[in-house]
């Protein structure tokens, strides 16, 4: 209870969270503490019989090895259970270690099974830290991982420190062919450690917020990077920081192996070493990183690492010892995951969290990999090809950390100008922004005077920011906006100290409970209840009873949400029985007190399906606010059976903001339920023309190339929707990625569509002119307006496929040049029109040119005039053939209205077009024509 209570205060473990929170710090300890057994063991057989000199071809096959498994890989998570494919990467460890045991018990090592083994002993350091933050995102949700992940990593730490300092001790009692034996029972300590996990927490998980938490996406990272300037500098600084360091490496193995000839002892060197520089950099994060960080700035944080390498580089040309190479290995090792790791983290701040998440995993293998081969390339045919000697390789070194310092300085400046950028951005339209120039300051300064002194949109963006670093340095700034007059600005503050600190400020943030605002109260007990000092049971009862109904709700609301995935304390507090008592109580005060928003939320949070048939009620109300609280609360639920009913409120425009809200948090694993919905037509027709609007607030890879799928939808309003949504992601979200060949293929296409539709006009326009000297004896009024009726249809749809047309031009190219160009070519000015044209002629080549610039001319053309209709009459289609090329279009709309214009022609001759007409088509379509061939047939 004492232990319980002192992890409370240290690191906000609550009630029920204990057991996982220890699992999952054992299980990374076990797996940190055989990779710290099995890494200096290998490192120690490799050299030993195959040399330092073989070291570079290693260094190529992890390379190659790493990028192709990377593939293999994602492939293998996208279609398996994670549970599944960390059983059996644990399994292929504990086989290939099992195996490398017998053979060397039996002295049948050779050199191919020796590059097998370090390289696979390379890439599984890779795969079980990404495996385990992985797991980690699906264990917790958002709440919890921001309190846990510290003492959860932890015990990565601690079996850095304790692998190597044991494997140190016993590898020159035991041997190395013993040695393994030890990391082999620890790996299988794993396997039912995971299973215990993933059936306390995982199992439980619905398939989307599984995929939610799981974080993958069908974005290429690679593009993501080079679309961003900011993002490529720090993925710069990092491949050139693994070159060093793996060129570092080669040093410390050569002089190590050089003056270290027993493997036993050799093991011994490499794993005290590793240990000790885990526990240095630990010493360093935990006493000085925040200490240079917070007094020196950021930019020269970012400089110590390689100013550090460097020193020790021109002092190995001094004296080339190996003293001198472990002190730069030291540097390395313990700097680079301490004061360079925090600095890099704040560098990267002013990026979307988003693009961090999706390009992370890549930076961190693939970039890291490739490096690696580099290093192996520039050590094969620089130094062994030519014979160089080490101090050339400190050379090399030398030359990198001055490209590594030239990138710092980049970074530095990219940071200023997107920090600045994203102020701006954060600017409302009717707020007068301030100036704030950072770039005369260290960045922690430049946060801080946001803080103190920019507009509420502002703040509200850097308190965002803050809870990605949760930075105790700026609990000063933030306790000061208690004070602002924004009760945004003070909930958004309150909800950067519930992560930021664990300090207790329960006397001022107490004060704001009486601020009546419902955001800004659930916010002030979200935070008193974490920091309840007593019986945190009492302070809930206190809360939960209170005399203000609106503190009560929120009380709530707030437990709802912590006990949503914590059993424990689910069943301490009784949820489930306070939860059915109120819906109980406000039900006899009546439906506005059942279907509040706060009583919603509690219901949408508090994950008991049982429950949820009171939101499908509300759902139900004819009370707007009713159906918009029951909507919110299904998107704080994420369940799939709320899907089929939320669909249908995209039809009701005022509602349609707030569906799309509450879909956005079903996350990566709605794309393709979406999509198979409008494939499928399990719902109506109207309603699937509207789903495409919902992928541009889920802008991704993935939304990308479901939108890019639609344009093959038979429905011309689905493949314009799409277009739009498409257009709108292109300008918001240019780093994503457009399939280019598509799109020229369907800007083809649509000039095809544009071409045949406006012949087809011409056409028509050509046969109402004549027919106005004709009687209504030989045309009924009737015909007149069903032509009148069709032309206006063709009308809206010329206008609509010249939209089209060139909004898929602006996924190809700049979307705001090809908007202007656009309005020019509408433009009633002629001029307009002229530098538009001559601006797509310039642009244009190809089948592109060729093809849409007789278009654009023709669309500006007068065609009510005689002397263009005389010039058209030649190229237009008979009547018979232009209402044939508009049956055979997939416009629904389009072929009732010719059906319609055919019935009142009473003309038997086109029987034979409305018999095609059974066969395929819309319901309403087919139907209709039925009407229409008995109508004819009885003439």
């Amino acid at each position: 209870m004492l232990l319980q209570e002192l992890l409370n205060k240290s690191f906000n473990i609550r009630e029920g969270e204990f057991k996982i929170s220890f699992l999952m710090q054992l299980y990374v300890f076990l797996i940190i503490t055989s990779l710290l057994i099995i890494k200096p063991t290998v490192n120690s057989l490799f050299l030993s019989e195959l040399g330092v000199e073989n070291l570079p071809v290693a260094f190529l096959l992890i390379a190659v090895v790493a990028y192709f498994s990377s593939y293999f890989y994602s492939k293998a998570l996208a279609r398996l259970s994670l549970r599944k494919v960390i059983e059996t990467t644990l399994g292929i460890t504990i086989v290939i270690l099992a195996t490398l045991t017998v053979l060397l018990k039996m002295n049948l090592l050779n050199a191919w099974m020796l590059y097998v083994f370090y390289v696979w002993v390379a890439i599984h350091a890779v795969l079980s830290a990404s495996q385990f933050w992985v797991l980690a995102n699906l264990v917790f949700n958002p709440r919890e991982a921001k309190r846990l992940f510290g003492f959860i990593g932890a015990g990565a730490i601690l079996g850095g420190i304790f692998g190597g300092y044991l494997t140190s001790i016993l590898a020159p009692v035991i041997g190395n062919d013993n040695i393994f034996f030890l990391a082999i029972g620890l790996l299988v300590l794993c396997i039912p450690l995971l299973n215990k996990i993933w059936r306390l927490r995982v199992i439980n998980l619905n398939k989307f917020k599984a995929q939610k938490r799981k974080l993958r996406d069908g974005d290429n990272p690679l593009w993501l990077i080079r679309n961003s300037k900011h993002l490529s500098y720090l993925a710069s600084i990092l491949g050139i920081s693994v070159l060093v360091a793996k060129l570092v490496d080669y040093q410390f193995s050569d002089f190590a192996s050089a003056a270290i000839l027993d493997p036993d002892d050799l093991t011994a060197f490499f794993a005290f070493w590793f240990s000790t520089f885990n526990l240095l950099s630990l010493g360093i994060q935990l006493f000085i990183t925040h200490r240079v960080v917070g007094v020196w700035g950021v930019g020269i944080s970012m400089l110590l690492l390689p100013l550090g390498i460097l020193a020790g580089c021109l002092l190995f040309l001094v004296f080339p010892e190996l003293a001198i190479i472990i002190f730069i290995k030291a540097v390395d090792g313990s700097f680079k995951q301490s004061v360079n790791k925090s600095a890099m983290e704040l560098l990267a701040l002013p990026l979307s969290f988003d693009l961090k998440n999706k390009t992370k995993s890549y930076i961190d293998v693939v970039i890291d990999s490739f490096a690696t081969g580099i290093a192996g390339f520039i050590l094969i045919f620089l130094v062994r090809g030519l014979e160089l000697p080490s101090l050339y390789i400190t050379g090399i070194i030398i030359i990198l950390l001055i490209v590594w310092i030239y990138f710092i300085y980049k970074v530095r400046g990219e940071y200023f100008q997107t920090f600045r950028d994203n102020l701006s951005m954060a600017l409302r339209p009717n707020e007068k922004a301030k100036k704030i120039n950072p770039k005369k300051r260290s960045i922690l300064n430049g946060m801080k005077k946001v803080f103190d002194e920019g507009t509420e949109a502002q703040i509200l963006f850097m308190l965002g920011k803050l809870r990605e670093i949760n930075d105790n340095r700026f609990m000063p700034e933030v306790q000061e906006l208690l004070k602002h007059p924004s009760n945004k600005v003070k909930t958004a503050a309150i909800q950067n100290f519930y992560f930021l600190n664990n300090t207790s400020l329960t006397t001022e943030v107490s004060q704001l409970l009486s601020s009546g605002d419902e955001e800004l109260i659930t916010a002030t007990l979200d935070y008193l209840l974490l920091h309840a000092s007593e019986d945190r049971g009492i302070v809930f009862d206190n809360y939960l009873e209170h005399n203000d109904p609106v503190i009560s709700r929120a009380a709530l609301f707030c437990l709802a949400k912590e006990a949503r995935d914590n059993p424990t304390l689910h069943h301490h507090y009784a949820l489930k029985e306070r939860i059915a008592q109120s819906i109980q109580s406000e039900r006899e005060k009546g439906a506005n007190f059942l279907y509040a928003p706060t009583m919603m939320n509690t219901i949408g949070a508090a994950n008991i399906p049982e429950f949820y048939p009171v939101l499908s009620q509300a759902l139900k109300s004819r009370d707007e606010n009713h159906q918009r609280a029951a909507i919110r609360a299904i998107g704080l639920s994420i369940h799939p059976h709320f899907l089929p009913e939320l669909l249908p409120f995209l039809s009701n425009k005022s509602l349609r903001v707030h569906v799309t809200e509450a879909l956005i948090p079903y996350g990566p694993q709605l794309v393709p339920y979406l999509i198979d919905v409008i494939h499928n037509r399990t719902i109506s027709l109207q309603l699937c023309r509207l789903i495409p609007g919902v992928f541009r607030s889920i802008p991704s890879q993935s939304a990308v190339n479901a939108l890019m799928g639609l344009l093959e939808d038979p429905d011309l309003t689905i493949r314009q929707e799409a277009i739009r949504s498409l257009s709108d992601i292109k300008k918001n979200h240019p780093e994503i990625r457009f399939d280019h060949l598509k799109v020229v293929r369907k800007i083809l296409e649509e000039c095809k569509m544009y071409h045949q539709t406006l012949s087809a006009m011409h056409s028509q326009i050509i046969i109402s002119f004549r027919n106005r000297t004709k009687s209504r004896q030989l045309v009924s009024d009737e015909e007149r307006e069903a032509r009148t009726s069709l032309l206006e249809i063709l009308e809206r749809r010329l206008d609509a496929g010249l939209e089209r047309i060139f909004k898929l031009l602006g996924l190809k190219y700049s979307p705001n040049e090809i908007e202007i160009a656009y309005e020019g070519i509408l433009s009633d000015q002629h001029d307009a029109q002229t530098r538009a044209i001559e601006y797509l002629d310039n642009l244009l080549y190809g089948d592109l040119k060729r093809k849409l610039l007789p278009i654009i001319e023709e669309s500006s053309l007068d065609i009510t005039s005689e002397e263009v209709q005389q010039r058209l009459i030649s190229k237009v289609p008979s009547e018979y053939e232009c209402f044939q090329i508009l049956l055979g279009s997939y416009d629904h709309k389009l072929k009732l209205a010719v059906l319609y214009l055919i019935r009142k022609q009473r003309n038997p001759k086109y029987v034979p077009l409305v018999e095609q007409i059974l066969t395929t088509g819309d319901e309403r379509v087919v139907e209709f024509a039925r009407k229409t061939l008995e109508h004819l047939r009885s003439i």
